[in-house]
C-alpha cells in the first residue's frame, strides 16, 4: 500500500510563499492522478489542485486560483504545491492524496481519492 508523505507546511505571512512536497513511497503513482485538499479547525475538508496521472492537466479551486500551482515529477515520486500570494484563509492543514483509480481522467471528488499522507500545517499570519 502505497504511503505519501507531505512536507513544507509552516507559519508564513501574509503576501508570502510556500512550497509542499509530496513523496509516495511507490513508483506506481505515477500512473494516478495526485491531489491537494486542505482543512481548516470547525471546517470540513476541501479540495484544493489535482493534477492527473500523465502531469498535463491540471484544475484548481477557484479561491486558490492564480496564486497555486500543482505540479508532478515521477522521477522522484513527488507532487509539489507551490503557494503564493498567502492570505490568512488560506491557514489548514493541508493533505495530499492519491487516485484510487488508475489512469484515470482529472477529478476533484474526495470520494476518488483513497490515500492520504499525515498532512502538513500551513498557517498566514495577517
Amino acid at each position: 500500500q502505497v504511503q505519501l508523505v507531505e512536507s513544507g507546511g509552516g507559519l508564513v505571512q501574509a503576501g508570502g510563499s510556500l512550497r509542499l512536497s509530496c513523496a509516495a513511497s511507490e513508483r506506481t503513482a505515477s500512473n494516478y492522478g495526485r491531489g491537494w485538499f486542505r482543512q481548516a479547525p470547525g471546517k470540513e475538508r476541501e479540495f484544493v489542485a489535482a493534477i492527473d496521472w500523465r502531469g498535463v492537466n491540471t484544475v484548481y479551486a477557484d479561491s486558490v486560483k492564480g496564486r497555486f500551482t500543482i505540479s508532478r515529477d515521477d522521477a522522484k515520486n513527488t507532487v509539489y504545491l507551490q503557494m503564493n500570494s498567502l492570505k490568512p484563509e488560506d491557514t489548514a492543514v493541508y493533505y495530499c492524496a492519491k487516485d484510487r483509480r488508475i489512469f484515470s481522467v482529472l477529478t476533484t471528488a474526495i470520494q476518488d481519492y483513497a490515500y492520504w499522507g499525515q498532512g502538513t500545517q500551513v498557517t498566514v499570519s495577517s
